[in-house]
């Protein structure tokens, strides 16, 4: 079934839950959960404009129930192989699926100041934070640091979207690390660009996200981990 959207913003929440009340009941069991959960969130963190520490937050939760990780097996994995990794495999899932670049667009040709931005700012990167707490074998964070830049830039002259993706969520999980441990201030002064440009990066891939994934319900997803029981 190809769905045909009434005018307006096709990837306004809204209009994302009209496509899932259309097409759900040719979805999965799976496939239902992770939409209408993720969907759940989106709505809500559209509603949350003014507080973008609660926006980024949300909006983080709808893209966990979008891919639905492991949390057990994430959880006892070290990062950044554990949750990273399975968002990482999520993206190769999409990037197949997205035939108009759609999320390759998004990221460059609307937020690529903000991605520069976001990619040079060394309080979102794992090893600064690795090594001002004294991890042996980061005090070369800077080199990693350029290194990153370095693969950015190759990787978007290549059209790679999944190690694009990847680079550009390493950067936004540490953040969501800072955000939901306690390792930030709400409304902090220190962190406002950060915040606000992962929010804004967020909220223009998740929709994204979730349309390609109802657009491509023959894709066997995997069950959720908390799955609804009666």
């Amino acid at each position: 079934m190809v769905y045909r959207y009434p005018a307006g913003n096709p990837l306004h929440p809204e209009a994302l839950k009209e496509k899932q009340r259309a097409l759900r009941d040719g979805f999965s069991t799976p496939l239902t959960l992770r939409v209408h959960r993720a969907l759940s969130w989106l709505r809500r963190a559209e509603a949350e404009q003014d507080d973008q520490d609660v926006r980024f937050i949300l909006l983080w939760i709808g893209f966990n129930a979008a891919y639905a990780g492991d949390v057990e097996a994430s959880a006892s994995s070290s990062a950044p192989e554990g949750e990273r990794g399975l968002f990482q495999s999520f993206f190769s899932t999409l990037v197949k699926f997205d035939g108009r670049h759609r999320v390759y667009d998004a990221v460059w040709q609307r937020f690529s100041q903000e991605i520069r931005l976001l990619l040079d700012n060394r309080y979102v990167y794992h090893p600064f934070w690795q090594h001002q707490n004294g991890a042996p074998g980061y005090e070369d964070w800077e080199h990693k640091l350029e290194r990153g830049r370095i693969a950015i830039n190759h990787a978007l002259r290549e059209h790679d979207t999944v190690r694009i993706l990847s680079i550009l969520f390493d950067r936004l999980y540490v953040l969501r690390n800072q955000l939901v441990h306690g390792g930030a201030t709400w409304n902090s002064d220190v962190n406002r660009d950060q915040v606000r440009d992962g929010a804004s990066l967020l909220g223009c891939l998740l929709p994204i996200f979730v349309d390609l994934m109802m657009d491509n319900p023959q894709h066997e997803w995997p069950m959720p981990n908390y799955p609804v029981v009666d």
